[in-house]
């Protein structure tokens, strides 16, 4: 007893405070989906070095970047805010911060505005009119068109709410450039086409999760054998389309052996889907399709910089 009352007694009142914080800062970040926004930093940082066709200015970046991850981090808190009782009944979903219970409607909600705002004030002052537009847009596609209309309304949720995730390569370009052109708009399509065969193979994963939730997921609503077959066709469009891009001017040679090695990995992933079926493969292939999309923008990065 002795011993217990002295360890106790060394924990201060600022150090249990801490602790708070620290959990508090925990739960925020967890708000903002940090995974899913890295991946879209990746694509944003693309566009801006794609688009000016150089290291983009530091200055520049940093904003961009800081309001990227605002813009993000903010609508996945939305998201969450909105989603808090369907995710209260998914497994993969209910120990996030609202439907645990560690933060509140209220929190989350409060979060998620004060960021988006935030990024679009800063993409206003720092950066540029065109970028913060498409911030803006992006905020709202992903919020309202996705999030509210969209997610428990149509089995085509993924495939039209793909649009959100392929804005940030144009906000990059944008940042960079103050314009948009028809190449840019390929770094957009290359998002969008990825986004079904990603977000399919978690749903193959995760189907009882959905149906539990009422989201109307491909396999939930037609079944895993469709789902299987859908990923694999999405999945040769991704990788006919990246193999075009240096004829419009995106891409050289480097560019083009990269992707088509990642597209014959891709493919081969999906391939294994299609055929065999399981979880195990399904959740390999939305692991494998994350990788791929970071690694063929890092590729054309490295291309278009040597």
């Amino acid at each position: 007893m002795k011993i217990t009352y002295s360890a106790q007694a060394e924990i201060s009142p600022e150090a249990i405070l801490l602790r708070k914080r620290t959990g508090l800062v925990k739960d925020l970040l967890m708000l903002t989906k940090p995974i899913v926004v890295a991946l879209l930093l990746v694509t944003t940082y693309t566009g801006m070095v794609i688009g000016a066709q150089e290291w983009p200015d530091g200055r520049i970046l940093f904003w961009t970047l800081l309001s990227g991850f605002l813009a993000a981090g903010g609508s996945g808190a939305i998201n969450q805010y909105i989603d808090r009782e369907d995710d209260s009944k998914m497994q993969r979903t209910q120990k996030r911060p609202i439907p645990s219970g560690r933060l509140t409607p209220a929190e989350g909600l409060a979060a998620g505005v004060a960021m988006t705002l935030t990024s679009f004030y800063l993409m206003v002052a720092f950066v540029n009119w065109l970028a913060a537009l498409l911030t803006l847009a992006g905020i709202i596609y992903y919020v309202l068109i996705y999030s509210i209309f969209l997610k428990k309304t149509t089995v085509q949720n993924i495939v039209i709410g793909g649009g959100a995730g392929a804005i940030p390569p144009l906000v990059g370009w944008a940042a960079a450039t103050g314009s948009l052109n028809i190449p840019s708009l390929f770094l957009f399509a290359v998002v969008f086409t990825w986004t079904p065969p990603h977000f399919w193979a978690l749903a193959l994963v995760r189907q009882n999760d959905y149906a539990r939730a009422g989201v109307p997921m491909l396999p939930v609503i037609r079944g895993a054998l469709e789902t299987r077959w859908q990923i694999l066709i999405y999945t040769i469009e991704l990788v006919v389309l990246t193999l075009l891009l240096p004829a419009f001017g995106l891409g050289g040679a480097i560019y083009l052996v990269g992707a088509f090695v990642l597209g014959m990995w891709l493919l081969g992933a999906a391939w294994k889907v299609w055929k065999q079926g399981g979880n195990k493969l399904a959740w390999k292939m939305y692991r494998y399709s994350s990788m791929y999309l970071a690694f063929l923008f890092l590729i054309l990065m490295v291309d278009r910089l040597l």
